[in-house]
């Protein structure tokens, strides 16, 4: 890199922590000048852990600040289109998590917002740099397979998360689901048509809260192509995270991670380490390389890896899946309006 990027931080919890330390140490090219969260205590020992220069409780002193290049977005959902539009209009590039929002009409007018200022949009779907999905891309992108025909996605939780975050996240279409939902269009392309069917297999309160924890999906992509993807809320083994292209020519597995390779036979049976159980330290190396391609795009004047309408579309789909469950038919995304 040429320059350094001065960026400020909006959110000092957990996925701000994260962005903050591998910014702070692991990647070049970028300088943390100031972060803020409503819960000061957390902006005041990122800072002081990460020997950040300013430290607010109000997010405003960031869009103020004319040497802060760009934010990073990592407060509640709720707040996203707020520090969008507010970046956007104060002339600094974005990074947030996913999602922009949960209502289709509020990501349209942030989006707006940000076209019209002409500054730089990437939405945090982080498991596009994971190394082995980002393999098999590039496999299927380059023809190795053949012409792609089914994708299979499997993604299940350790535990379910907290029952008032389930409230207030739209449901596991939308929290959970979503992640697979970008993941299939990265692998293979628009989407035609949903159809979903989900139960309550895990734990009651979940249903109680309206949600369910057990889902099957299928797609229809606009090649023909057609794929699945299967959620649980729980899998007592550990973070199962697979996924798989077959195609005219051949197939490209990605399979689960875990904290070593040794496979130890014995007369009880053929024994190997479960998949790691968090996805903190699953998706350890994608968080590092969302945030240097982010930088990147920047300092080169890119266009970002995961732009807006990538975020709007994996929401599209999450309500398509909905909508699909309540109604019990296959849905159409053509047919989800602005919401």
């Amino acid at each position: 890199m040429t320059r350094t990027i001065n960026i400020g931080i909006i959110g000092a919890g957990r996925i701000g922590r994260v962005h903050g330390e591998n910014l702070a140490f692991r990647i070049p090219g970028a300088r943390i000048l100031a972060v803020s969260d409503i819960a000061f205590e957390f902006a005041e020992k990122l800072a002081a852990d990460l020997a950040i220069p300013g430290a607010f409780r109000d997010h405003r002193p960031i869009m103020e600040d004319r040497r802060i290049e760009a934010v990073l977005v990592c407060s509640n959902t709720d707040t996203h289109v707020q520090m969008i539009e507010e970046a956007a209009a104060a002339g600094k590039h974005i990074f947030c998590e996913k999602p922009i929002a949960l209502g289709l009409a509020q990501i349209d007018h942030a989006l707006k917002a940000v076209d019209e200022a002409g500054v730089k949009l990437q939405i945090g779907f982080n498991r596009r740099f994971d190394p082995s999905f980002r393999r098999v891309r590039n496999l299927v992108a380059s023809g190795e397979i053949g012409i792609p025909h089914l994708l299979r996605i499997t993604s299940r939780d350790p535990q379910p998360p907290p029952i008032p975050y389930l409230r207030a996240s739209g449901g596991i279409f939308l929290d959970m689901t979503v992640h697979d939902f970008d993941m299939a269009r990265y692998q293979m392309g628009e989407v035609e048509t949903v159809c979903a069917a989900g139960a309550v297999l895990v734990d009651r309160e979940i249903g109680e809260a309206g949600d369910i924890d057990t889902a099957v999906v299928l797609l229809r992509f606009s090649s023909g192509a057609l794929g699945v993807i299967d959620n649980s809320r729980r899998a007592v083994y550990g973070y199962d995270q697979r996924l798989e292209v077959f195609g005219s020519a051949g197939v490209a597995m990605a399979g689960n991670q875990t904290p070593d390779t040794v496979v130890h036979s014995n007369a009880g049976g053929v024994h190997s380490a479960r998949p790691l159980h968090f996805f903190m330290t699953r998706y350890t190396e994608s968080y590092v390389a969302e945030i240097r391609e982010f930088i990147q795009c920047i300092v080169n004047d890119q266009t970002p890896p995961v732009t807006g309408k990538d975020g709007r579309m994996s929401v599209v789909m999450g309500y398509a899946a909905l909508k699909s469950f309540k109604e019990n038919r296959t849905v159409r995304l053509s047919e989800i309006a602005a919401i």
